[in-house]
């Protein structure tokens, strides 16, 4: 990542470029900083988002006071040179006011209901609470999750040729869902499966 540094045309917006930082595992847009060089170097190499404070005048570590940092996972330039792209994940919450995203919640990421589901799953099999049904399901292994899949699979296709669409979408919301748990048992992730659908492309 360090060679994105020279891709960057610095003289153009005197030494300072925007930088959009993305949630890596939703999506979600948390926030709008600039960096000069020094920022976006000491950002690749300690792999903690930094910015050049323009009210400050000096460069800030994203969370220095906070704690609520952003890790850094992939930095990229647009055509021009002159805006960078971060993809991050963010420790609490990214914006001083306490929410989630710098911008109005009020707007829903098209999949960011999966990635908030996969992090549901990801803290019940890390912690296990007890009444939690994904704890349950976890509990009760491997060949009860795969159990699990066959028969919302098989409720999806009888939903199907009943032509109830309702039904239908609730079986495949199970489905999915269950689909997810099995993931995580194996040690997977959605993003591996999507991955294999990149491959595939033409």
């Amino acid at each position: 990542m360090s060679n994105i540094i020279d891709k960057i045309d610095w003289e153009k917006m005197d030494n300072l470029v925007p930088a959009i930082i993305q949630n890596a595992g939703s999506g979600e847009v948390l926030m709008l900083g600039y960096m000069n060089a020094d920022a976006l170097k000491q950002t690749i190499e300690t792999k903690l988002v930094t910015f050049f404070s323009r009210s400050k005048g000096r460069i800030w570590v994203k969370g220095e006071v906070s704690k609520n940092t952003l890790s850094l996972v992939s930095v990229a330039y647009d055509c021009d040179g002159d805006a960078i792209l971060v993809l991050a994940k963010p420790n609490g919450p990214t914006c001083h006011l306490g929410t989630k995203t710098c911008f109005c919640e009020d707007y829903q990421m098209p999949y960011k209901t999966i990635a908030d589901l996969e992090n549901t799953i990801q803290s019940r099999y890390e912690e296990k609470p007890e009444g939690s049904y994904v704890t349950s399901l976890f509990d009760s292994g491997l060949a009860r999750i795969a159990q699990k899949v066959g028969e919302e699979a098989v409720e999806s296709v009888i939903a199907a040729m009943k032509c109830d669409d309702e039904e239908l979408k609730n079986e495949m919301a199970d489905l999915l869902f269950h689909s997810l748990v099995l993931l995580r048992e194996k040690n997977l992730s959605l993003s591996d499966v999507l991955a294999v659908l990149e491959s595939r492309k033409g």
